[in-house]
């Protein structure tokens, strides 16, 4: 047996206490309030994130697990959904095994999604009958976020299908839903889909607290919305959790819920609304094996300072100390990566245009949002006849490369991206992940998507000669490394692209987010430009 002794934060009941924590194999045996205890540091539950999608760490679960755990985290809510696209089944079972591997719980959800969207090429399909079978798995816990909620509100068959298993099953469907108000919400929400966490305003939040779904408040390396929805922890504590939904691994580095949790204290919520949304609910909704400091419960918990739940002292999962002191305890494992990529390198050539009207359509970028906007105005041409981008009016090329079949590729512009010289290119691109580019001189882009190309998954940055890449040989979406060195060499590579123009806080992950064509307004597929507001493909000239 083991001891723990300090203030501690019950959740449960909402109150803090001196006491001390008997741990016998793993489990918490008895919780006993003492007045003789040293109560410079607190004891309470771990952190979970409620919805995330680990490979957008760019590492592969257990290492993912080996960072959150420094921070806290002891459980993640992970839709395995990005992997899915590349590699289907065999991809999720990956994850899950994978994860299993270490001391931490990662509740996988099956993909609903596989492909996204039919207007986009992807590496594999995941059927109702294939989340039926997934769903034999104990591990598989819930149906990852229905992106396609217009096929929920138009009463498409596949869709309602994969939604009749989750409930067959009894599992909790995730939602996705940005934008739906009204009427359109409560129709989503009617068919057992429980949750959202694509709210981009206060309004839209309460429109779908209003028929009944809990809103997950996300703050991700991109996409963040804490500013907008933080005041729902006074409105409606009992129905708010903590998110990160996409993480790239420098920032999973500087911290993970535990930074949503001093933010919300900083802003004087209730410290047990707070931990509520980030410790309890999450397990609660989704059944999850996380202990929360209760007697018989896994021995699952963190120790804090006594004023301040989010600076983390120590890390416990199942008894186990898995982080101590800022540093992490969890061994790396050995991985086998699996990856689908079958892509030759592009010309040139490939990524011309010919400029047939005389205006665009171009996307407008938005640091933080993963939605866009819709601008039609003019682009240079050039002497044969093509457009080009145009740094004074921080118009940029943007491609989109399939990886999966060799195909035209697709071309467009985008505004918001902020290069003035060199392209970006990666094999993250959500969600069917091929190889999305932007850049200022043809020749850099095809530099760029060509490393990535060679390394079989990766990204990359090219100005001129110089081409830097992190290789991501793990379904072209993750790293097996170790994590802090991966989070090391993506700074890198940040910050290269940062001293290229770039004023976006993450760039990498807003160019990723330029292929999610779910989100509206306008979108690129490996197919062409998209209207997602519209679902439909449209032209990049405007006559």
């Amino acid at each position: 047996m083991t001891t723990f002794e300090g203030l501690i934060r019950d959740v449960h009941s909402r109150r803090t206490f001196a006491g001390m924590i008997t741990v016998n194999d793993g489990v918490i045996a008895a919780i006993e309030e003492r007045a003789d205890v040293d109560t410079s540091r607190a004891i309470q539950p771990g952190y979970v994130d409620a919805h995330v999608h680990v490979e957008s760490s760019m590492l592969v679960p257990s290492e993912f697990a080996r960072l959150a755990v420094v921070h806290g985290t002891v459980a993640t809510v992970s839709d395995p959904h990005e992997i899915g696209n590349v590699c289907g089944v065999h991809g999720v079972r990956f994850m899950l095994d994978n994860g299993a591997r270490v001391p931490f719980t990662f509740a996988f959800g099956a993909p609903s999604c596989v492909p996204a969207t039919a207007f986009e090429t992807a590496g594999a399909t995941i059927t109702a009958e294939d989340i039926d079978a997934l769903f034999a798995d104990p591990r598989v816990l819930y149906l990852s976020e229905m992106m396609n909620f217009p096929g929920v509100l138009h009463n498409d068959a596949d869709v309602h299908a994969k939604l009749a298993v989750a409930r067959k099953h009894g599992r909790p469907i995730d939602g996705h839903a940005p934008g739906l108000r009204g009427a359109d919400a409560a129709r989503y929400a009617s068919f057992g889909i429980t949750t959202d966490h694509e709210c981009f305003t206060l309004d839209e939040a309460l429109d779908k607290l209003a028929v009944g779904m809990w809103i997950l408040i996300r703050e991700g390396s991109a996409a963040r919305n804490f500013d907008a929805l933080h005041p729902l922890l006074a409105t409606h504590p009992q129905r708010v959790m903590f998110c990160s939904d996409d993480m790239h691994p420098d920032s999973l580095v500087v911290g993970h819920i535990n930074l949503l949790v001093r933010r919300a204290l900083a802003l004087g919520y209730d410290t047990f609304d707070v931990l509520r949304a980030a410790c309890l609910h999450p397990v609660q909704h989704y059944n999850l094996p996380v202990g929360t400091l209760r007697v018989g419960d896994p021995a699952d918990f963190i120790i804090t300072d006594a004023a301040d739940p989010s600076v983390v002292h120590a890390t416990f999962v199942k008894g186990h100390c898995v982080a101590a002191d800022q540093r992490t305890r969890i061994a790396s494992v050995n991985v086998e990566p699996i990856n689908v990529f079958a892509a030759d390198p592009i010309s040139e050539n490939d990524v011309a245009i010919a400029a047939n009207a005389p205006t665009c359509r171009i996307i407008e970028a938005l640091d933080g949002q993963l939605i866009t906007n819709l601008i039609v105005d003019t682009v240079p041409v050039n002497d044969a006849g093509q457009w080009v981008s145009d740094v004074a009016t921080d118009t940029l090329k943007i491609v989109v490369v399939n990886r999966y079949a060799k195909a035209p590729v697709a071309i467009g512009f985008i505004r918001n991206i902020g290069l003035t010289r060199g392209a970006l290119a990666s094999s993250v691109a959500h969600d069917s992940h091929n190889v999305v580019a932007v850049g200022v001189a043809d020749a850099d882009i095809v530099m760029a998507v060509n490393a990535v190309i060679e390394a079989r998954g990766g990204v990359s940055v090219a100005d001129g000669h110089d081409v830097q890449v992190l290789p991501l040989p793990v379904a072209g979406l993750m790293s097996a490394n170790d994590g802090y060195a991966v989070a090391e060499r993506y700074a890198a590579l940040d910050a290269r692209a940062k001293e290229l123009g770039t004023l976006l806080r993450a760039p990498f992950m807003t160019v990723s987010f330029m292929a999610l064509l779910v989100i509206p307004a306008l979108k690129m597929s490996d197919r062409g430009l998209f209207d997602g507001e519209g679902f439909r493909f449209v032209d990049v000239g405007v006559s």
